[in-house]
């Protein structure tokens, strides 16, 4: 068959989570034998028209120019061609700025969506444009044959508010095996004498609620913020912060290879992400050896399980970071249970697998599910579901 894969700004990845799904799927489906065409942006650093095997489309993407808007731009140019392409099933990761658009997409070809994390209940965004973003998601699931959750808390999400059944398939992760005691150097670190977290600097990613425990467990060990803080609140953590030696604001760290050597050597890794799907990070971290200790949500627990320790506020933070080390022989069993969930589970040969399946049962397949059309109003009409 032949795939098409929009949604994303395009493949090598130089960006993010979904790039980085759209080059694994790429890669994979190709070897397995399917053509697959990706849509980049006109302005991505590789400008080639194949790249491994995967036919790649530059389309023109103003967002250097305008922003945010200039997603909507380009998600427009990406499906205007995609109607001139002959493909046979179109996977569209995310909906934010185009799920707008759905209603361009061919009639004829099925199109199947990853629907991503709840973007409307993230509390960066303003009321005016969350209410937006869930009129998008609403628009997703109104164009789109077939969905694709990457958690069961969105595939029952999506069951419970639209009554739509979508394909759970997990997002992807490689075991780390290489790790660099050497890049500690970089950092004046020693093994499992620091803690850390590898976050957006959001609200919703409890960055303050951790720091505050940090600062009250009042302990000499490092502890690492990485993670872009060029932001207002970033400067407002920064600020609020900035007399606690301990706490260190990297900033942002691109090489994944430093990123996991860091995690492999941390003593306790915290994720605090409170919103959305399976996050990419917090399986990196569960493949790299990390002591995990998360959030208490149940889009955190149903990856971990058992296999994780868990806060829910700067009490719980302070506490762990108190009493617990790395090196006890009692998490050996937890550490080693998350690496193996990565091989038998999260494994990127075997999501590609389930991806290929899935778009193999959707391919030509036009049963178009009943959506919820009183959803689908002016987005400000939209009440605020809890």
């Amino acid at each position: 068959m032949k795939v098409a894969i929009i949604g994303t700004r395009g493949i090598p990845n130089h960006y993010g989570g979904f790039e980085q799904c759209a080059e694994y799927l790429a890669l994979g489906l190709v070897k397995r034998g399917h053509k697959v065409l990706v849509y980049n942006s006109h302005n991505h650093p590789y400008q080639e028209n194949e790249w491994n095997g995967v036919e790649l489309r530059h389309c023109y993407d103003p967002e250097h120019k305008l922003g945010t808007a200039g997603q909507f731009i380009y998600d427009l140019n990406c499906i205007l061609d995609l109607r001139k392409q002959n493909c046979d099933v179109i996977l569209q990761l995310g909906y934010t700025s185009g799920s707008v658009w759905g209603w361009l997409l061919q009639k004829k070809v099925a199109v199947t969506t990853n629907m991503d994390g709840l973007e409307w209940k993230r509390t960066k965004y303003s009321n005016n444009v969350r209410k937006f973003l869930e009129w998008a998601e609403s628009l997703a699931v109104k164009y789109s044959d077939h969905l694709i959750s990457d958690s069961i808390g969105i595939q029952n999400y999506l069951k419970e508010k639209y009554g739509m059944e979508s394909t759970f398939i997990a997002y992807g992760a490689t075991l780390f095996v290489d790790p660099q005691e050497k890049v500690l150097e970089n950092y004046n670190l020693s093994p499992y004498k620091y803690d850390m977290l590898i976050a957006r600097l959001e609200p919703e990613n409890s960055i303050e609620i951790i720091l505050d425990g940090v600062v009250e467990a009042a302990l000499d060990r490092p502890f690492l913020v990485i993670g872009k803080h060029e932001t207002d609140y970033g400067k407002y953590l920064k600020d609020k912060f900035s007399g606690y030696g301990q706490i260190r604001f990297i900033g942002g760290i691109y090489n994944i290879d430093t990123l996991n050597s860091l995690r492999y050597y941390s003593n306790i890794y915290f994720h605090g992400h409170t919103v959305g799907g399976t996050n990419p990070s917090l399986l990196e971290a569960m493949a790299s050896n990390s002591l995990i200790c998360a959030n208490d949500n149940p889009f955190n627990k149903y990856i971990l399980g058992a296999d994780a320790l868990y806060f829910s506020d700067k009490d719980g933070v302070a506490a762990h970071l108190s009493k617990v080390s790395y090196e006890e022989e009692q998490y050996r069993a937890t550490i080693q249970a998350n690496r193996d969930k990565i091989t038998n589970i999260y494994d990127w040969e075997l999501i590609v697998d389930q991806y290929e399946k899935h778009l193999l049962e959707v391919e030509g397949v036009l049963n178009r599910p009943k959506s919820a059309a009183a959803l689908l109003k002016f987005p400000f009409q939209l009440k605020n579901q809890s």
